[in-house]
Parts: C-alpha cells; structure tokens; sequence
C-alpha cells in the first residue's frame, strides 16, 4: 500500500512539475526570443498537459498494456492501480496548468 501512494505522489509531481517547468522555461525563452511571454506560456501549458501525463505514468504504451492484461486475466487490483497512476498524474497536469493561468492571469 505505501507503494502505490508513494508512486501516485511521484507520478502527480512529476506531472505538475513538467507542465510548469515547461511552461516557465517557454516564458523565458519567448522574452529572449521578443515574443508574449503570457500567451506563449499559456499555449505550452495546454500544449504540454498530455504529455506530462504520459511521461509521469512511464511514458510509453506499457501502462495501457498493464490495464488491458490484467483485466483479460480477470485481475482487477492491478488495473485499478494503473488507472489510478493515470489520473494522478493528470491531477497533477491539471494543477499545474490551472497555476500557469493563474500567475499569467496577473499578468495579462
């Protein structure tokens, strides 16, 4: 059971920090390269929300995998887990998204 919550936190985290990182990243880079900066890193906040999902959940197909064997094998633990990852990291995505409108939004 500590597993499963210490990956769920991993996978929110990792989730939560690769949108605002990438969105922080892409401000800077817009100011460097004379662009908006808010509307830049809105558009990559939105931009990178599924992908931070894949990459905190191991980013590749092998955690669908995961769901459709075990429920094929009629083990349902194991696929409610995976789905659980899942919806932990768009947590975390979604947090991190929702804070990169919120500062922008200040700033707007």
């Amino acid at each position: 059971m500590q597993y499963f919550w210490a990956k769920a936190g991993l996978d929110f985290f990792i989730a939560f920090g690769v949108v605002l990182g990438g969105a922080m990243l892409a401000g800077i880079g817009s100011v460097l390269m004379l662009l908006p900066p808010v509307s830049m890193m809105l558009d990559t906040a939105d931009r990178l929300k599924i992908w931070a999902i894949v990459a905190a959940v191991g980013g590749s197909i092998d955690p669908v995998r995961v769901i459709e064997s075990n429920i094929a094998e009629g083990h349902l633990s194991p696929a409610a887990q995976q789905i659980c990852f899942i919806i932990a990291a768009f947590l975390g995505a979604h947090l991190g998204t929702e804070l990169v409108k919120l500062l922008c939004k200040g700033a707007a």
